[in-house]
């Protein structure tokens, strides 16, 4: 098995851990990058594979013969180290949300496909067990989604603590967890947000960034999500508290916080199971999807148009309750 020569950038972000046992074993990496090369989780991380840590990202795009890109690290900065990369013509998988606007994201999606540079992005909750589990309903009519994580504290407590700044991050809970959901939605209902409603609060957490945000989505055929996220579970080892509903063509179906899962079909019968509703483990599957589907393009995984749809509403939600920021 021949492995690809990788660089990460952006190293101290909280996924990378998640991902760092899969690309261990499926790539080989040639540089490690990060705003603070001394943050021991960098150091560990280069240690375990093996590879020379570079505080200048610049200096990792331009080694030889690199062939593949994990973008990571503070929002602000993503859209250029993006496009440098392809410049380059290095093919590369980037966090959500890519830039904290729409037209960064837009221009990075319209450099890559005009270079013809792969790109793909960690949606990781789609194909998991909690998108299975809705899918038994069909095409869903109305969906929602409660997804609660831990307190904004802990982003000071894993060294990012960038994310509480919106400068930085560019939103807070909506920008980070909404990204996941509204792709289940907009993937399920194979449509696009037509009209977007939204709510923002800070109130729990008084953080610069809101810790609380409701989306409603309706496309154009009427379907309706509910996309509520936030930052309001206390620090806790049950890390959150999460819900999903979908109803469709084939019945409804329900996924609770402790992975119970209910599906009722449309003759009345009920099917329950329990499930596993921790997005940890996602992402090491992700990864190996990455080194399987490389020399293809990254064909079946997440693409840049897609989630430049799924931040759509999200950016526009921002728009709408901070006065007309420009995003789009």
């Amino acid at each position: 098995m021949t492995y690809v020569r990788t660089i990460i950038l952006g190293a101290s972000h909280w996924h990378v851990p998640l991902c760092a046992p899969a690309i261990a074993e499926e790539h080989e990496v040639i540089g490690v990058s990060d705003d603070d090369v001394s943050r021991v989780q960098v150091q560990d991380l280069a240690e375990g594979w093996g590879a020379p840590v570079e505080a200048d990202w610049r200096k990792l795009v331009d080694l030889p013969d690199v062939g593949l890109a994990y973008v990571f690290g503070p929002h602000e900065g993503m859209a250029e180290k993006c496009l440098a990369l392809i410049e380059c013509g290095i093919p590369f998988v980037v966090e959500k949300p890519l830039g904290t606007s729409l037209d960064e994201l837009s221009a990075v999606r319209q450099a890559a496909e005009a270079a013809g540079v792969p790109v793909t992005v960690p949606l990781v909750q789609r194909g998991g067990p909690t998108d299975q589990w809705l899918a038994k309903a069909g095409r869903p009519a109305y969906q929602r989604t409660s997804f609660i994580a831990g307190p904004p504290s802990r982003y000071l407590d894993n060294a990012n603590p960038w994310m509480l700044d919106p400068v930085k991050a560019g939103g807070g809970c909506l920008a980070n967890l909404g990204p996941h959901f509204v792709d289940l939605f907009l993937q399920g209902s194979d449509e696009s947000a037509a009209l977007v409603d939204s709510r923002l609060s800070s109130v729990l957490h008084n953080q610069a960034v809101e810790d609380h945000a409701s989306l409603i989505i309706t496309t154009p055929e009427g379907r309706e999500a509910i996309v509520e996220v936030g930052y309001a579970f206390p620090g806790s080892p049950l890390k959150r508290y999460c819900s999903f509903t979908s109803v469709g063509e084939a019945g409804f179906a329900s996924v609770d916080s402790d992975g119970t899962a209910t599906f009722t079909a449309l003759d009345g019968t009920t099917e329950v199971d329990k499930i596993n509703v921790d997005s940890d483990p996602l992402y090491d599957p992700f990864v190996r999807s990455v080194a399987r589907t490389l020399d293809d393009g990254f064909r079946g995984l997440p693409t840049l148009a897609q989630l430049e749809d799924v931040m759509r509403p999200i950016w526009r939600a921002y728009d709408d309750q901070h006065g007309g920021r420009e995003h789009a």
